[in-house]
């Protein structure tokens, strides 16, 4: 019989890797056999201690991970390993699949590992998916994504505006650039006071202008009765 080898993977650095440890060894998986990987992210092709324990493991040893997403988040790499495993003699056990504990030594466990895999693929899909279309639907209210803000020049807007005076939808226009179709306008009518008041410059009186001239002074009559 084979060793466990155990691998556990968080994230961030601010995760804790307690709980899958603890159930590494709870499953059997010795202490040293423990591989971690601290703020590593599931996509990432390369993960040190992840290597060490593929590095450590021989024929008719076991890989034991918590979940399915500590392997990596496509379906395609870990379907891959395990086809690599099985070439190799070597199995690989998860804690918690489908709700149960999957080992890909038995057919009945290599078979639910493939639909699991493909099932927790199509579940990132949905939720990417999601995601995206929230974004799409903010985008087009004009709301704020969370990000920096994307600026475009006058020189778009004016292309923006020629577009639409040619005939084409404002909404299509405004979707194209990535705002909605009300700051579009907004953006127009901006830069049309602009061009406006450049062509148009409004006159600034002086100050002495300000002071009506009361002009020369009349003599002022005085009449018997006021002497």
């Amino acid at each position: 019989m084979g060793r466990l080898i155990g691998y556990a993977r968080v994230s961030t650095r601010v995760q804790d890797t307690d709980r899958q440890v603890k159930d590494l060894i709870a499953a059997g998986v010795r202490r040293d056999d423990v591989y971690v990987d601290h703020g590593i992210s599931g996509g990432l092709s390369r993960r040190p201690q992840f290597d060490r324990a593929l590095e450590a493991l021989h024929e008719a040893d076991t890989l034991v991970v918590t979940t399915l997403d500590r392997l990596g988040r496509s379906t395609a790499n870990m379907l891959t390993l395990a086809d690599t495993f099985r070439g190799q003699d070597i199995n690989l056990r998860v804690l918690n699949l489908g709700g149960g504990n999957v080992d890909t030594g038995t057919p009945m466990g290599s078979m639910v590992f493939t639909v699991m895999a493909a099932l927790a693929q199509m579940e990132l899909e949905i939720k990417r998916e999601r995601v995206n279309d929230s974004n799409t639907k903010r985008r087009a209210a004009g709301m704020d994504l969370g990000g920096r803000r994307e600026t475009f020049s006058d020189s778009q807007i004016s292309n923006a505006r020629r577009l639409i005076e040619q005939g084409q939808p404002a909404s299509h226009v405004a979707r194209d650039l990535g705002m909605s179709r009300a700051t579009l306008y907004r953006r127009i009518n901006n830069l049309e006071a602009r061009d406006w008041l450049a062509t148009h410059p409004v006159p600034i009186p002086s100050p002495l202008q300000d002071v009506a001239d009361p002009g020369p002074s009349e003599p002022v009559s005085v009449s018997p009765a006021d002497q």
